[in-house]
């Protein structure tokens, strides 16, 4: 589907193109000093909405979870999520665009050196509530062992106070905390590959399409892989069309 066969009303009925933020994935958003979104997901959705003739208005939230449960609340047309197929029953995603380490951060005197360890140890591992790996590891052999928490302040709180063995999360986050808290290590290899796309309500089929074709176009040129360089990705980490998969 090319960019003509859709208009700023399949994405957006309400006449205005509006963004979520996700500020939990701090690889993917940020603020600038005065406080405006900025980041990856902002640059993509300026460049879609340049596409569409149209200028975005972003609306921001905290956690993974607080956008995807509100897929069906019409808050916003436009989100930037990891891919997942509890998520995909009400968000219709893109293909992805980037790939994100999923890692585990424990305390060193577990011994844990690689995700197999932690599961064999039954380890109790504290997530963000609704994260893209939480949602993953739910799923997978040790699930029993996660202790689900509404931020990953709380959950680095736990850590810190000795009331789980370690956290998951998104690799950069965990070196960020692993540095704040002394006897605590990351886990070299990752426990999966997170595939970050964009992604609309499910129920709007045309600009589903065309955001995929969106996204394959700006991989082809080079877009995606610029935008990512700018913001301390490396270019390598760019899904190419041809590269696809859900992580």
């Amino acid at each position: 589907m090319t960019g003509s066969a859709v208009t700023l009303e399949d994405y957006a009925p309400g006449g205005t193109l509006r963004v979520a933020i996700n500020h939990g994935n701090v690889i993917l958003a940020g603020r600038d000093s005065a406080g405006a979104p900025k980041g990856i997901s902002v640059d993509l959705a300026y460049a879609l909405a340049q596409e569409l003739g149209s200028v975005p208005k972003f609306v921001e939230f905290d956690r993974a979870l607080d956008v995807s449960s509100r897929a069906e609340a019409d808050v916003w047309d436009l989100c930037f999520l990891a891919v997942d197929p509890d998520r995909a029953q009400v968000i219709g995603f893109s293909q992805p665009y980037v790939r994100i380490d999923g890692n585990y951060l424990v305390a060193v005197k577990t011994g844990a050196i690689v995700p197999e360890d932690v599961v064999e140890q039954g380890l109790k591992i504290g997530v963000v509530e609704g994260s893209a790996y939480a949602l993953h590891l739910s799923r997978a052999r040790g699930a029993e062992g996660l202790v689900s928490f509404a931020s990953l302040a709380a959950a680095k709180a736990a850590l810190a106070e000795g009331a789980v063995d370690g956290l998951a999360g998104i690799r950069q986050a965990m070196e960020a905390v692993a540095a704040t808290i002394p006897g605590t290590h990351v886990v070299g290899k990752p426990f999966m590959e997170i595939r970050q796309a964009m992604g609309v309500p499910a129920t709007r089929m045309r600009a589903h399409a065309h955001l995929s074709a969106f996204l394959a176009r700006r991989a082809r040129d080079g877009t995606v892989a610029r935008i990512l360089e700018a913001h301390g990705v490396d270019r390598a980490c760019a899904v190419m069309p041809d590269d696809q998969g859900v992580g």
